[in-house]
């Protein structure tokens, strides 16, 4: 989470979703900027609105815009799995070392008593200002981060350079048609929000 007093925006940082590359490009721009613990780094848009939009309306920012960026949902998943899959959490309970990517999948989409590795949100809960609905004013793709380099440029009118950080390890990952199809089943929106954002 970042807010940018002068440019009136606010950075919404969905994990696994280059955030912490994003807030290294634009720390020197920040007004405030909350990078630790995780669960202040990773506001959701609800919190947002209704924990800080009220504040910075007080202080006279009443137009405050949001960003944030968004992975396809089977890529975001399986940036989760290659992350708990490193040698450092074997052995730990939310550790995916030994574990098929199917079997991650159908564990995050069990109802109740999910195993500790498969414990996740999803993407749209983060951004989501109420039920089934985003709100968030600029939202990218991942996959597109030459579209957001190009937008903050333009916002801060200085070159951006996104680096990468925590990268997860790199290995081939396949999800089976059936799992696919349970996963869009379940979670319809954030494969439609996903669709739906502008290249």
């Amino acid at each position: 989470m970042m807010i940018f007093w002068k440019e009136k925006l606010a950075f919404i940082a969905v994990p696994k979703t280059g955030s912490t590359a994003i807030e290294t490009a634009l720390e020197p721009f920040a007004s405030a900027s909350f990078v630790r613990p995780p669960k202040i780094k990773h506001m959701t848009h609800k919190r947002f609105n209704r924990f800080l939009r009220p504040w910075l309306a007080m202080e006279g920012i009443k137009d405050i815009r949001t960003f944030a960026v968004m992975r396809e949902p089977v890529s975001w998943l399986g940036s989760w799995y290659r992350y708990r899959a490193r040698d450092e959490l074997k052995g730990h309970a939310n550790s995916t070392a030994g574990i098929s990517f199917d079997t991650f999948v159908e564990a995050y989409l069990m109802r109740e008593n999910r195993p500790a590795f498969a414990m996740l949100g999803s993407q749209t809960q983060q951004l989501s200002c109420k039920q089934n609905e985003i709100g968030i004013d600029y939202l990218f793709r991942y996959e597109e981060m030459q579209t957001l380099r190009i937008f903050l440029e333009s916002r801060f009118a200085s070159k951006i350079t996104l680096e990468r950080f925590n990268v997860s390890p790199q290995f081939g990952i396949a999800l089976s048609a059936p799992i696919l199809r349970q996963l869009k089943a379940q979670n319809p929106l954030d494969f439609a929000t996903y669709e739906a954002i502008a290249s």
